[in-house]
């Protein structure tokens, strides 16, 4: 009787410890997610308001730490959510000097942040740049894309871009080496009709390149895809060391997708295939692979029959 007294005091006072132990545990839980913390970010730089008549190279990373001081339950959000933030520079003091001061602009900066996070510093606090001649032309737009389609869908034409170049303006040395720029990736999924859109010119860190304009409208075709079989004269390549030379069969059959509107528009004329005598002097193949060299753009060949050809040489 004694002892089970005993166990039941002992398991009384173990509850008591374990309920202490989960309210203190709770309290110090609250007081640590109110209390505030200095935490480092780091953000990608953007460059805003650029001086108009100077090209300039930044003579540091574009990357730097941003101290914010934060809530604890923020600071345990932005650990187990890491994420490189994005901020935006002021350049307009630049027209009459070589370097910008971040603690000069943390109000500016501050705005860019929610009101629970202060932007106490920044890292490095000053940026340097170098200026040099600035130039001006205009490069082509190009389109990357990462599309699915439905099953007999597909591109059926050039993809348009309104407008088909960009004004690029910034040092020589940078915009000269530059031929084209791309949008941003435009994503779809089990597109079957026209895609409209509007793109971001993506600046691949040229932040002292100043690009207009900055969107572009894009156009891409898209139509049902059908299979067309088309019977393609063979050409026969270093054939004229010989007498004569004769290949069988003497036409391949093409089968191609090709679009459902333009399929009547595709002829034999259009595909070219060739094989080459080459193969058979060098290597002693007993018979000439096909290759085509000519087919319309937006076509996707499916099949050449045969693949292989036998031929026939007089010497």
């Amino acid at each position: 009787m004694k002892y089970r007294r005993f166990t039941k005091i002992q398991r009384r006072k173990i509850s008591i410890f374990l309920r202490c132990l989960i309210i203190s545990f709770v309290a110090w839980l609250l007081i640590a997610v109110s209390n505030r913390y200095t935490f480092i970010v780091k953000s990608s730089v953007e460059y805003v308001n650029l001086p108009e008549k100077r090209a300039f190279h930044p003579l540091q990373s574009d990357t730097v730490q941003v101290h914010l001081k934060m809530s604890g339950w923020n600071v345990l959000m932005a650990r187990l959510k890491p994420s490189v933030s994005n901020i935006q520079v002021d350049l307009s003091t630049l027209a009459n000097r070589s370097f910008i001061v971040f603690s000069d602009q943390l109000e500016f900066i501050n705005r860019q942040f929610a009101s629970d996070k202060e932007v106490d510093r920044v890292s490095p606090d000053t940026l340097y740049f170098d200026f040099s001649q600035q130039s001006r032309r205009r490069v082509e737009v190009r389109v990357p894309t990462n599309i699915s389609f439905k099953k007999q869908y597909g591109i059926i034409g050039e993809t348009k871009t309104n407008p088909k170049q960009v004004t690029i303006t910034g040092p020589s040395e940078d915009i000269d080496n530059i031929d084209f720029l791309e949008t941003d990736t435009v994503y779809g999924n089990d597109i079957h009709t026209d895609i409209r859109t509007v793109v971001n010119i993506n600046r691949r860190q040229r932040t002292n390149i100043t690009i207009h304009p900055a969107l572009v409208e894009v156009t891409i075709p898209v139509g049902e895809l059908t299979e067309k079989q088309v019977e393609v004269p063979l050409h026969v390549l270093n054939s004229k060391k010989y007498t004569s030379v004769r290949v069988i069969p003497s036409k391949v059959t093409v089968t191609a997708l090709v679009s459902l509107q333009d399929y009547a528009k595709w002829t034999a004329s259009d595909f070219g295939a060739v094989v080459d005598l080459d193969n058979w002097a060098q290597n002693q193949v007993s018979s000439l692979p096909v290759k085509l060299f000519k087919y319309p753009d937006f076509c996707k060949i499916v099949r050449v029959e045969p693949q292989n050809v036998d031929f026939f040489v007089r010497k």
